[in-house]
């Protein structure tokens, strides 16, 4: 038997029953003979909860020592899981990310790994341990600081991991039973999906699926290693993520996956910018220089009476108001008139192989939101997939109209989330 990666949710890890729960799931995978690596989050709302406490005493706290108190709740889930473990009659070993050899670069608060040196999960797996990992976390190659990779850092830790120590595969568990055609809290009816390729499980992380986030199934997709998506609730199969074949599907057919939405967007308008060469490049490299992802980009058609246009853009609602203060910052060089800012979007996207050779998709989608009464604000399209920015209050009723109008409503049992959130 080869090595196994094996990544537990907050959800998973909620409280002491749930703990127990995933110690002995962990203790049935090293009786099967593999060797056993386990990387987790914090207990449920803990990162929540830190990230209250921390507001209520700074309002804006420093990156270094705010990265210092969110990885304290990975620390405590790996210490508790590696007790239980021990009462099962197996021995464990608990790492935190600089421990694990997880090396970052320096940015706080979303640090990139650059580096995995796991020397020392090397050595507890050859003593027969079971090794545990704080997900979310690594130190930083210069400064030798403890940094996080961000929300949803876990499942980056658990790829990065598994490609390092050459596992077989890397399992992440959840609260539900795998990836689904849309998410299960909104479509009750979304069916699960057996298989799905790297490239269309990036288009729906970075469309807004929480089951995955898009750093991982990148990650992933770098190093070739297959991800399996299953609920630590049950213990059904769930979504393999990899590159082998999906079936028997013809290669003209327009194939649709799924169907994802994101509300933790917001737009940006800039008004009246000057419609000649230079003037966007000045915008964005002032949403580059503060380290703000950006997302679907629409420029105007300038007016011909004045020369001028308007630009919209997408991006994190949590990185709106540095957005805005940094274009404020370039006004007198850019010379536009005003910034408009709205926080109540959400963005439904359409994912699937085949998209581009049948137009047929496209009308479909803009029927189903039309039949729906939804109305259209941004358009953004790539070869498998159609994304579309609408009022976050009718998100719900359009994800529903637009699953049912592709035929992905499953007729069998209502899809499970068993913890309640979704991840």
């Amino acid at each position: 038997m080869g090595l196994v990666v094996q990544k537990y949710g907050g959800s998973s890890v909620a409280d002491a029953e749930g703990i127990k729960r995933v110690a002995k799931r962990i203790v049935d995978a090293k009786k099967t003979g593999h060797q056993v690596v386990v990387v987790v989050s914090a207990m449920g709302d803990t990162t929540d909860e830190l990230i209250d406490l921390a507001g209520q005493v700074s309002p804006i706290p420093s990156g270094r020592e705010f990265d210092m108190l969110l990885t304290a709740g990975e620390r405590i889930s790996m210490a508790l899981l590696a007790m239980a473990i021990k009462n099962l009659g197996h021995e464990a070993q608990s790492f935190t990310g600089s421990q694990a050899g997880v090396i970052t670069d320096s940015v706080h608060n979303k640090a990139r790994i650059i580096d995995v040196t796991p020397g020392r999960i090397r050595t507890a797996l050859d003593e027969g341990n079971i090794a545990i990992v704080a997900g979310f976390q690594g130190v930083s190659q210069e400064k030798k600081d403890i940094t996080t990779l961000g929300r949803g850092g876990s499942d980056t830790t658990a790829v990065a991991l598994a490609a390092a120590l050459n596992a077989e595969v890397c399992e992440i568990y959840t609260d539900v039973d795998g990836v689904f055609t849309a998410d299960p809290r909104v479509v009750k009816k979304a069916r699960k999906i057996d298989r799905i390729s790297f490239e269309d499980m990036l288009e729906l992380a970075s469309s807004g699926s929480k089951v995955l986030l898009h750093r991982c199934v990148e990650y992933a997709r770098r190093y070739n290693i297959p991800i399996h998506v299953r609920s630590s609730f049950s213990g059904l199969q769930g979504t393999w993520v990899s590159n082998e074949p999906q079936g028997d599907r013809t290669v003209e057919q327009a194939i649709i996956s799924g169907v994802a939405h994101d509300t933790s967007e917001a737009k940006i308008t800039v008004v009246g910018v000057p419609d000649k060469p230079g003037e966007a490049a000045q915008i964005f490299r002032a949403i580059a220089d503060n380290q703000i992802n950006i997302d679907m980009v629409v420029q105007n058609v300038s007016a011909a009476s004045t020369g001028l246009t308007d630009i919209s853009f997408t991006l994190p609602k949590a990185e709106g108001a540095k957005a805005i203060d940094a274009l404020e910052k370039t006004k007198a060089v850019v010379d536009f008139d005003s910034l408009r800012y709205d926080d109540q979007i959400a963005k439904i996207s359409l994912v699937g192989a085949g998209m581009k050779t049948n137009p047929g998709v496209t009308a479909g989608f803009f029927e189903a939101l039309s039949d729906a009464g939804v109305n259209i604000e941004l358009i953004s399209t790539s070869e498998i997939r159609i994304s579309v920015v609408t009022r976050a209050d009718e998100v719900d009723q359009a994800v529903r109209a637009v699953h049912t109008a592709f035929g992905l409503d499953t007729d069998s049992d209502e899809a499970v989330v068993y913890g309640g959130t979704g991840r």
